[in-house]
């Protein structure tokens, strides 16, 4: 059984989303919305155009309150494993192969990307990471020095595994 004494679950490094950054990415995509509702409902073009501009309003609102649900969290790096504040584990460290900080990599804003072993279930949190079969991208409305120093640490970590020659948890040696 864990407990938050274990060198396993100390919190190495975390990324959070500040009240403005969180607060402006939500007003941003709820305007979004209901300027796209407001436009197909004042002016309604043909009722195809109208139909998809609703939709594209609708769908904009719901990600703004996903976004608004998501960025509540923070994100955690332990030795083991990169996780959400809420208990989900985003990847075990032990499983990523690469990480991914470059100009062209399909990363989020102010993020990085992770290469693992295994592909995951898709999981996506607005603003914070999401999770596409092996990939994982972390960042969004994030500061850009938290998610700089957590992939740097990853790296690091990744680099000392490598160079160690194996998967072995360190706190076994």
């Amino acid at each position: 059984m864990a407990n938050g004494n274990e060198p396993t679950q100390v919190v190495l490094a975390e990324v959070g989303v500040s009240a403005p950054r969180r607060w402006l990415g939500v007003a941003m995509l709820t305007v979004i919305g209901g300027l796209v509702i407001y436009v197909a409902l004042a002016t309604p073009p043909a009722p195809g155009w109208q139909a998809f501009l609703i939709a594209t309003g609708l769908a904009a609102l719901w990600v703004a309150e996903r976004m608004r649900r998501a960025t509540g969290s923070r994100i955690e790096l332990t030795m083991t494993e990169l996780r959400e504040t809420g208990g989900e584990t985003i990847a075990l460290v032990a499983e990523i192969e690469a990480v991914d900080r470059g100009f062209f990599a399909l990363k989020p804003s102010n993020g990085f990307l992770l290469r693992t072993r295994q592909p995951g279930s898709r999981r996506w949190r607005p603003g914070l990471w999401w999770r596409m079969g092996r990939r994982v991208g972390v960042g969004g409305v994030t500061p850009a020095r938290q998610t700089k120093m957590m992939s740097e640490m990853l790296a690091a970590m990744l680099a000392e595994r490598d160079h160690s020659g194996g998967d072995h948890d360190p706190h076994t040696t």
